[in-house]
């Protein structure tokens, strides 16, 4: 019976979560030959002022530049 912990500075949406629970269950059914009744998902959201790294807490990183999430023929 496999049991994933998945650990997140700051947080996801619920159908973010849903789409993680779905995506992972599949792949270690893939994977594993597990049934899908048996693996098991926990997600755990850490505000990021209770997270750090690199020496520093996550809510002090300065934010990622802006990038374009789509280019005009739909390609990344």
């Amino acid at each position: 019976m496999p049991f994933v912990d998945i650990r997140l500075a700051g947080s996801a949406t619920r159908e973010q979560k849903a789409a993680i629970v779905a995506d992972v269950t599949r792949v270690l059914g893939d994977r594993l030959g597990k049934p899908a009744a048996a693996v098991h998902v926990t997600i755990l959201e850490l505000p990021p002022e209770n997270y750090g790294a690199g020496g520093i807490l996550v809510a002090d990183r300065a934010p990622p530049p802006a990038r374009e999430d789509a280019l005009a023929d739909g390609t990344r």
